[in-house]
């Protein structure tokens, strides 16, 4: 006697899942789908309330929602594939995070590679902040992801970060690595009646990292001692003074061959400068060094350091510094920064 179940068949396949923000009237964002099939997880905490000074501004969504992007085994095993799909209505706001580094595990055959893909729309007004902790390949791992942003009619919002670090330094890891891959790409997604769904490509970011590469050199020769690399990606009218902040940072550096020619009392130092001088002493120490240019109407950040924290503190600085991230998606934003 053969029975069947009453329900529908799963549609979803395993290490795809899905984000959906959308917008109820008048102006309340909800999770209308968050979805997942092992080995992904999503886990979507309450929303915030949105901050206190933005509350008397008209139109702006009444809470900022937040999903944590874990795995099972808090890892990527060998072979393991994950999709995701996001998507952000008009005038939402989206946070990213994750619950610790991205482990990407050993895999006994450096052809059998690990991958993630990440896709993610955003319409216009809306907002995605995504500021993970770094991926961490395993010595013998091989992986490669890429993160797919699509922004309608070019009116998205978005603050990214990507960044990878050597290994497990503990254990004596040094960008012991097969392959390591990672691709951002943004595109302006066409949403009038005569170009439906028209698209076209405004960045793309792409950090290969080979073992043996092609000038016969390992990996951890040509590293330079550094030990994360990473990219922060800003863009839209929300982030804008967060955009012109590591501009006006990144021009007020110190210059190789620069000599200060004045007198040797130095006027005294506004707070601004103070904590410029402090940052800049800090970063030297970390052993990092940073850059930023405006590409396309993008801010696009490269940033190194010779040990994670020191990657880490730089990021949340000049995020905190500035405040407009704070003010407009508040602390949770900044969680994996700290």
């Amino acid at each position: 006697m053969s029975s069947s179940s009453p329900f529908a068949a799963s549609t979803s396949k395993p290490g795809y899942g899905s984000i959906l923000l959308s917008l109820l009237p008048p102006n309340t964002p909800v999770l209308s789908n968050v979805s997942y099939q092992y080995p992904l997880k999503l886990v979507a905490p309450d929303p915030l309330p949105l901050p206190e000074h933005d509350q008397s501004v008209p139109n702006l969504p009444s809470l900022i929602h937040t999903v944590f992007l874990l795995t099972y085994g808090g890892g990527i095993v060998a072979g393991d594939s994950i999709n995701l799909d996001v998507r952000l209505r008009n005038k939402t706001r989206l946070i990213l995070l994750t619950q610790g580094s991205t482990k990407i595990f050993k895999t006994a055959d450096r052809n059998v590679v690990s991958r993630q893909h990440m896709a993610v729309n955003i319409a216009p007004d809306s907002a995605l902040v995504y500021l993970p902790d770094p991926v961490q390949p395993f010595a013998q791992a091989a992986f490669s992801q890429s993160q797919i942003y699509s922004l309608e009619q070019e009116a998205g919002n978005l603050c990214v970060c990507d960044w990878v670090t050597s290994g497990r330094s503990a254990r004596g890891e040094n960008w012991d690595i097969h392959e390591y891959r990672s691709r951002n790409e943004v595109w302006t997604v066409d949403t009038s009646t005569e170009n439906q769904g028209k698209r076209r490509l405004l960045l793309r970011d792409n950090l290969i990292l080979d073992k043996n590469g092609q000038t016969g050199m390992l990996l951890s020769e040509r590293m330079d001692a550094y030990s994360v690399f990473g990219t922060l990606i800003i863009r839209g009218p929300i982030f804008k003074s967060l955009s012109q902040h590591f501009l006006d940072e990144f021009e007020a550096l110190p210059r190789i061959g620069g000599r200060n020619w004045g007198d040797s009392q130095q006027p005294e130092l506004t707070r601004k400068e103070q904590w410029r001088l402090q940052r800049q002493q800090q970063e030297k120490a970390n052993g990092l060094i940073w850059s930023a240019a405006n590409v396309r109407g993008f801010v696009l950040v490269k940033f190194a350091s010779r040990e994670v924290e020191g990657a880490r503190t730089f990021l949340n600085n000049m995020i905190k510094e500035e405040g407009s991230v704070l003010k407009s998606f508040g602390e949770r934003a900044v969680l994996c920064l700290k």
